[in-house]
């Protein structure tokens, strides 16, 4: 199941970033939206929460970029990373997480690993994953 989309105005010709959320947490998805809105970037968002909703996603929404929780009830940060890469290997792919993890549990690597409570650093860590992609939002 997924959130409605959304994305903020843009300038003409701009195009906003297609992020896809993996995650349970409709908050925390949030918050992670929120953060890229709040460095000026132009964003259209997607939550989804299962393997159905992964797959869809990557066919229908075509994301430049997925953020994903690691633990996600009935399904896992780690099955959503294998969909992503077997469907593009070059899409980039970022976990979000609560909590640190030791260095035997840590989740597969992937492009990025922030912890939730340092979202701050999202904007900048996008930016450089999509290099020439910026869309940031005209000055209000």
């Amino acid at each position: 199941m997924s959130l409605p989309a959304t994305h903020a105005t843009q300038p003409a010709g701009a195009t906003p970033w297609r992020v896809l959320l993996v995650d349970d947490s409709r908050d925390d998805a949030e918050l992670a939206e929120l953060a890229l809105r709040d460095a000026g970037l132009d964003v259209h968002c997607i939550r989804v929460y299962s393997a159905a909703g992964v797959h869809e996603a990557l066919a229908g929404f075509a994301p430049q970029v997925v953020l994903s929780d690691v633990n996600i009830p009935g399904f896992s940060g780690t099955e959503a990373l294998a969909m992503v890469r077997a469907h593009d290997p070059a899409l980039p792919f970022v976990f979000l997480t609560g909590s640190l993890y030791s260095p035997d549990s840590q989740p597969p690597p992937a492009d990025g690993l922030l912890l939730k409570d340092d979202l701050v650093q999202l904007p900048g860590l996008l930016r450089r994953l999509l290099p020439g992609q910026d869309p940031s939002s005209p000055a209000a």
